[in-house]
């Protein structure tokens, strides 16, 4: 069970709430595929999505993960909603909470947005990527993956690679591994990465051969260029040249490394075609554990408010 009646960020869960989501995540993922083992736990439960950044994955992902759990669902389309007239993010919540709403699923461009809301509403309030602090339910699908993949996580080496500074993925990747015993590098430009990074427990290399050397786990992130002012590299193609990961980077990290990315990827530029449709990328996969993490969190979110 949770603690908390909202999920704002890894950084305020304890591992034993991250492992019993990776845990049930694992029975979720067999009610993907198998729609004769799916349950209606969750039948008079009602969820909305109110999206202000656009999303497919995340989005679409806690639609499908309510569905298959036999939830209400339904998204506020915050583009036609009275959002556009200038009402507040609180209002706005306290609205959808007399509604009757059990769980609001929030995107929004604010900081701290998540937290705010959550102490204003009943409902429970799932952070869905909040500017850049914190994405916590990507990173627990990530770490899923990880655990899927690699059975454990202490001493696992762990290079995350690309626009450290402005990804939210990135923070709520290393609360979360940095708890779990993983050895955790970043890399990417100096206008991208900050040494300050490394207060959170993470190693900054700022050569990507050296980062690579010896990695389990290599996940790109997506160069954010509607974050950025300008000025922070070149031009894409050289960002490509220096940080672009390929098969022939592959080469020093460990032989059953894997690779990863939370999408979408500017194909060509953090990835190249031929590493991203290899046999080494478990992005695809990453998809469908985006699902199973989701459907278990909802979940142990409604155990938490039956208690």
């Amino acid at each position: 069970m949770l603690r908390s009646k909202d999920l704002v960020g890894i950084r305020d869960l304890e591992i034993s709430e991250i492992m019993s989501i990776i845990n049930l995540a694992k029975d979720m993922k067999k009610k993907i595929k198998d729609k004769s083992i799916r349950e209606n736990n969750l039948h008079q439960e009602s969820m909305i999505t109110v999206f202000y950044e656009n999303s497919t994955r995340t989005k679409v992902s806690f639609a499908m993960a309510g569905m298959y759990q036999n939830m209400n669902v339904t998204d506020l389309g915050v583009q036609t909603s009275s959002v556009q007239k200038g009402e507040t993010l609180i209002d706005t919540g306290i609205t959808l909470d007399r509604m009757g709403i059990d769980y609001i699923v929030l995107r929004h461009g604010l900081s701290g947005s998540s937290h705010l809301l959550g102490k204003n509403v009943s409902a429970s309030i799932i952070n869905a990527g909040d500017g850049i602090n914190e994405h916590p339910t990507q990173a627990l699908l990530d770490l899923y993956t990880m655990y899927e993949k690699k059975g454990s996580f202490k001493d696992l080496k762990v290079v995350i690679a690309g626009d450290i500074i402005n990804s939210r993925v990135a923070r709520s990747n290393i609360f979360g591994l940095v708890k779990l015993g993983a050895k955790v590098t970043l890399t990417g430009p100096g206008t991208l990465l900050s040494r300050s990074m490394e207060a959170l427990g993470a190693k900054v290399e700022y050569d990507l051969t050296e980062a690579l050397r010896g990695a389990d786990i290599v996940m790109g992130l997506r160069i954010q260029l509607e974050r950025q002012t300008g000025g922070l590299f070149p031009s894409v193609k050289e960002y490509n040249n220096i940080y672009g990961i390929d098969l022939s980077d592959f080469e020093v990290a460990n032989k059953d490394a894997i690779l990863m990315h939370p999408a979408p990827v500017n194909r060509g530029v953090e990835l190249t075609p031929e590493i991203l449709d290899s046999n080494v990328s478990v992005i695809d996969e990453q998809v469908t554990n985006g699902v199973a993490v989701r459907m278990a969190i909802l979940a142990l979110l409604n155990e938490r408010r039956a208690a």
